[in-house]
Formats: C-alpha cells, sequence, structure tokens
C-alpha cells in the first residue's frame, strides 16, 4: 500500500511538472501585452518622446548674465608711481539680456507641440506595428486550422485505405485500384508537412516581433478563428477614423506648430536689448557706479527669409493635412470593400458548402465501399471536399486579416 502511495505521488508530480515545462497558449490580449512591453522598435520609438521632453527644457531656459571684471592702469617698473597698483582702474559689470515679444514662451509653446507630434507619432507607429502583430497571429492561428484539416484529412484517408485492402484482400477491388488509392496518400502526407511548416513560420514571426526567445515547439496561441457577418455602415468607420487616426492628429499638429513657428519668427524679428550695471574704483574719483543700455540696430533684417519660410511650411503643411486626410478616407474605403468581400463569400460556404461537401464526400465513399461508385468519382468527391474545407477556412484567415486592416485603417480596434 505504501509503495502505491509513493507510486501515485510520484506520477503527480511527473504530470505537474509536465504542465509547468509546457506554457498554456497566449491570447490576443497576453500577445499584445507582451509586444508593448518588449517590441524594440516600439520601445525606442518611445523614447524620441521623452527626448522631445528634454528639448522642452532647453526651450524654456533664460538667457544666462554676463559679469565682466576688469583690471587695469598697472604700473611699468620705472613709471612715475613708487607703488604698481596705486593707480589702479577696477571694473565689474553686470549685463543680462531681455528678450521681448514673448520669444522664450512661443519657443516653449513650439517645442511643447513639437512633443505633441511626438506622441502622436509613436501612436502611429503602434498603430502600424499592432497591425503586424495582428497580422502574424492570424497567420499562425489560419496555420494551426489548417494543420488540423490536413491531419484530419490524412487520418481518415487512411481509415479508406484499411476499408480498402480489407475489399482488396476479399477480392472486392483490384491491385490497381489500392495501388492508386495508396499513391494518392502522398498528396495527404504533403499537406501535413507544408502546414507544419507554415504554422513555424508564422510563430517564428510573432516571436520576432514580440522579441521573444521561446522555442517554437513550446509557444502557442489561441484565439477565435471564426467571423462575423454584422458589419456597422461605412460612414460609421469612417466618423471613428476621422477622431482616431494618430497619423492625421499628428498632420493637424504640425499646422498648429507651424503657426506657433511663424510667430516666433516674426518676434525672433524684434530687437532686444541688454541692460548693464557697473562699478569700480578709478582713482582719484575713487568708487562709482554706472548703468547701460545696449540696443542693437536692425539695419539689415536678417529674419526675413525665416518668417517667409514659416509662412510658407503653414500652407505647406495644411497641404499635407488635407493629404492624411483624403488617404484616411481611401484606407478605410478600401479596407471595408475587402471586408465585405470575405463576409459575402464566407456566408454561403458556412451556410451550404461545408455541410454538401461533407454529405457528397460521405455519400460517395458508402456508395463506393459497396461497390456502386467507381474509384474515380471518389476520388474527386475526396479532392472536392478537402478544396471546400481549405478554402473556408482560408477565407476566415482572410476576414481576420481584413479586419485587422480596417482596424489599421479606422486607427483602433473596432472588429475583434
Amino acid at each position: 500500500m505504501q509503495k502505491l502511495h509513493r507510486l501515485c505521488c510520484a506520477l503527480v508530480l511527473f504530470v505537474s511538472v509536465g504542465a509547468l515545462a509546457q506554457p498554456s497558449p497566449m491570447t490576443w490580449d497576453e500577445v499584445r501585452h507582451r509586444f508593448e512591453q518588449n517590441n524594440p522598435t516600439l520601445l525606442a520609438g518611445q523614447l524620441n518622446i521623452d527626448e522631445s521632453r528634454a528639448q522642452e527644457m532647453t526651450a524654456n531656459l533664460r538667457p544666462n548674465p554676463s559679469l565682466s571684471l576688469t583690471a587695469d592702469q598697472f604700473q611699468l617698473p620705472g613709471g612715475a608711481s613708487h607703488s604698481c597698483c596705486g593707480d589702479l582702474l577696477t571694473v565689474a559689470e553686470f549685463s543680462y539680456l531681455h528678450e521681448r515679444e514673448h520669444k522664450r514662451e512661443l519657443r516653449l509653446e513650439s517645442a511643447r507641440k513639437g512633443t505633441a507630434i511626438a506622441v502622436s507619432t509613436q501612436a502611429d507607429l503602434e498603430r502600424t506595428l499592432i497591425f503586424a502583430l495582428r497580422s502574424a497571429f492570424v497567420s499562425t492561428l489560419q496555420a494551426k486550422a489548417v494543420l488540423q484539416l490536413a491531419k484530419d484529412n490524412l487520418a481518415y484517408y487512411d481509415h479508406v485505405l484499411d476499408i480498402s485492402r480489407t475489399r482488396y484482400k476479399a477480392g472486392d477491388i483490384a491491385q490497381i485500384d489500392l495501388d492508386r488509392l495508396e499513391l494518392q496518400r502522398v498528396q495527404y502526407e504533403s499537406d501535413v508537412q507544408t502546414a507544419e511548416v507554415n504554422l513555424r513560420t508564422s510563430k517564428i514571426t510573432l516571436l520576432t516581433l514580440l522579441n521573444d526567445r521561446t522555442p517554437v515547439d513550446k509557444y502557442d496561441v489561441a484565439g477565435s478563428f471564426d467571423f462575423s457577418d454584422q458589419l456597422l455602415p461605412q460612414d460609421e468607420f469612417r466618423k471613428m477614423a476621422l477622431e482616431s487616426r494618430p497619423d492625421l492628429k499628428a498632420a493637424l499638429q504640425s499646422v498648429d506648430k507651424a503657426q506657433t513657428d511663424h510667430k516666433l519668427a516674426v518676434a525672433n524679428g524684434s530687437w532686444d536689448p541688454t541692460f548693464g550695471v557697473d562699478a569700480g574704483r578709478n582713482p582719484p574719483i575713487d568708487q562709482y557706479v554706472g548703468v547701460s543700455v545696449s540696443i542693437p540696430l536692425r539695419i539689415f533684417d536678417r529674419n526675413q527669409g525665416e518668417k517667409l519660410r514659416t509662412q510658407l511650411d503653414i500652407t505647406r503643411n495644411q497641404r499635407l493635412h488635407d493629404a492624411a486626410e483624403a488617404q484616411v478616407f481611401s484606407d478605410v474605403d478600401s479596407g471595408y470593400a475587402t471586408l465585405d468581400s470575405t463576409v459575402k463569400l464566407l456566408v454561403p460556404y458556412k451556410a451550404r458548402y461545408l455541410q454538401q461537401s461533407v454529405r457528397v464526400r460521405d455519400t460517395i465513399f458508402f456508395s463506393y465501399r459497396n461497390g456502386g461508385a467507381s474509384l474515380l468519382d471518389f476520388l474527386n468527391a475526396e479532392s472536392d471536399y478537402r478544396t471546400v474545407q481549405l478554402n473556408y477556412v482560408n477565407l476566415v484567415g482572410s476576414y481576420l486579416t481584413a479586419a485587422a486592416q480596417l482596424n489599421l485603417a479606422v486607427g483602433r480596434e473596432v472588429i475583434q
């Protein structure tokens, strides 16, 4: 009894270790969360925002004051004075440049708007990378479905071969028919091997995006591999895209920043006075204090080119915003058309063609097994079944990819 108890404990421990060694499949939410934490391209883009915020600190700095110390009129050896420092002139001068027309405030405003653009640009980068991640995730699910279909087809065909061998031994079919059936098996084996390679390739792509070093054989994902025939109106997707697309938001923010940069260029064209205070000792007058104001004479305004450039930059960014808005409509319309077309193909497949292919295959096989149908009829029915089932799986994959494409066009996940 004690040995049996030890054996049960060892078995439980073995199963527990095996369960720990094989991680559970990752869902889409888990994949996305890990992607946001580990993807090096996304993390590198985040540093652009930090760099832009650092530029805000520089833009907000005031001019540094200047301090000048002067000691003059040292007596050289052999002079009239007995002391080298008797007539020494000492001066201390403090000056500060005063920026007019809110130059510093405009620099800070421009830098902050540059940070806002960097945030929107990072969101657009994430939007693009999420689409690549979603496509890899869908490709993995599709490869798993294709692999399972190929294995099921191979298992069914092996069952057909077992029955055919039994019929051959009983003299019910000829050797040539059995040979043709066995030669046909290589196609099913090839389907399985191709599906396994495609699955590994999809997993490798997904792991690369996640910056994950997990062995391919120990990594797996899980998710719904199906479609929905319910779609919102196209205008709804357009409206959501105008509200959500980060590249469109960045284009609008660029127009706003260009206007601020033009104001800064105009402000930089104004003159800035330098105020100074000096104090010193000048024998025989002794100590003194003085003030000064220095004003640059802008006879030639060397900032006219920058004013014109920033004015033109406003118009250029407005044109780019119009182009970005047109691209948003184009992306949404194209993605919606692809998704709608795929749904229209999937609905009859799920409603009729899948069941019909199974019914035709099973009916022809039953008839062939009982001598009522020819070998050619059975092979054709089996081929039609494989084609219909594979087409359906690929169409579901196309639907999920088109849904990801529409999410990319909208700027957020509106179709799961």
